[in-house]
């Protein structure tokens, strides 16, 4: 059996995909499986798959299930000890596995080691930015459901395969955020660490983010409500400081679809959920990005897109 089971979702990935699987079998760690699962690809995925000789490389088709759906199946067919997660448009770096096994081995109380990241843009060049983890400590949960940056990306993490077998897979009803969900039903049992290294560059696409603001809403609601069911009542303010964090982030999203109406909706529930952030720093570049959205009108966007952009350089909230 390998030690490490990675799996990579593709769903017409082919641009990418090619660099993607290479970064995974030039792992310094060599006892790993690839589990490549084409979930449903137009673009000759499974016929370049098929040529590659590494024997270590396994092929499941699927019809199209989304990418919670082509997870579930890599996690179920999976046979390593540990499972890693790698999105076919994202690169590890040589050592990545090996580092995280060490850790992982060395520190049999955790359950999910991340990574730190450096984004790259849509040609595989750094943009100088790197993501900072923060799944560390026994208060990630209590981070995650204020929706707080804890895990960098979905290819960052390593995972004990015996967590999934406690908490059970990825929900593929959840249309958005369920690598989210994933993270709070794994931190409720199990503890969190960081290897403090950018080992995964993160591939950034333009006009990728949803545009679908309400629908990720209420995924976080479902998300939300259920991690609250029986938790202590002390907590219950963490749970408005998520919906307050949750509306400032959907606020810049919808600054992005050029909905200025419920950008500032948004922004006005964010500050009703949580009050204290009016004095956060997220919260006034927003509120400064907003009015200066209402004065210039549509005619000027692209010049006040560029200072939105400038104002947001440096947020805390992570967008994914």
């Amino acid at each position: 059996m390998p030690k490490v089971s990675v799996i990579i979702p593709a769903y017409n990935a082919m641009p990418y995909l090619k660099e993607a699987v290479e970064s995974a079998l030039k792992q310094t760690l060599t006892d790993f499986e690839v589990l490549i699962v084409d979930d449903g690809s137009s673009d000759g995925t499974v016929e370049w798959v098929s040529q590659i000789k590494d024997p270590r490389v396994r092929l499941i088709s699927q019809q199209n299930q989304g990418s919670s759906g082509a997870r579930n199946t890599g996690i179920t067919a999976a046979q390593g000890e540990y499972i890693a997660l790698l999105d076919a448009d994202d690169i590890w770096e040589p050592t990545k596995l090996e580092k995280q096994v060490r850790y992982l081995e060395e520190n049999p109380a955790v359950g999910l080691v991340d990574t730190w990241t450096v984004l790259i843009d849509q040609q595989g060049k750094s943009t100088g930015r790197v993501v900072v983890s923060y799944a560390e400590g026994d208060d990630v949960w209590k981070q995650l459901v204020q929706f707080k940056t804890v895990c960098c990306c979905d290819s960052t993490p390593l995972i004990r395969r015996s967590c999934f077998e406690k908490v059970g897979l990825f929900n593929q009803e959840l249309p958005f955020l369920e690598d989210l969900d994933m993270w709070i039903r794994l931190a409720s049992d199990y503890r969190f660490a960081a290897i403090k290294e950018p080992l995964v560059r993160y591939r950034q696409h333009p006009g990728s983010k949803s545009t679908n603001c309400q629908g990720t809403l209420e995924a976080f609601r479902t998300i939300i409500e259920k991690a609250f069911e029986s938790v202590p009542a002390e907590l219950f303010p963490l749970r408005e400081r998520g919906y307050g964090r949750i509306n400032l982030y959907l606020a810049w999203r919808a600054i992005n679809n050029k909905d200025y109406d419920q950008a500032i909706n948004f922004n006005h529930q964010a500050l009703a959920h949580y009050p204290q952030l009016i004095f956060s720093w997220d919260f006034i570049r927003q509120t400064i990005a907003l009015t200066l959205l209402k004065k210039f009108g549509h005619q000027t966007y692209n010049k006040a897109r560029i200072l939105v952009q400038s104002l947001r350089r440096g947020t805390s909230i992570q967008q994914s």
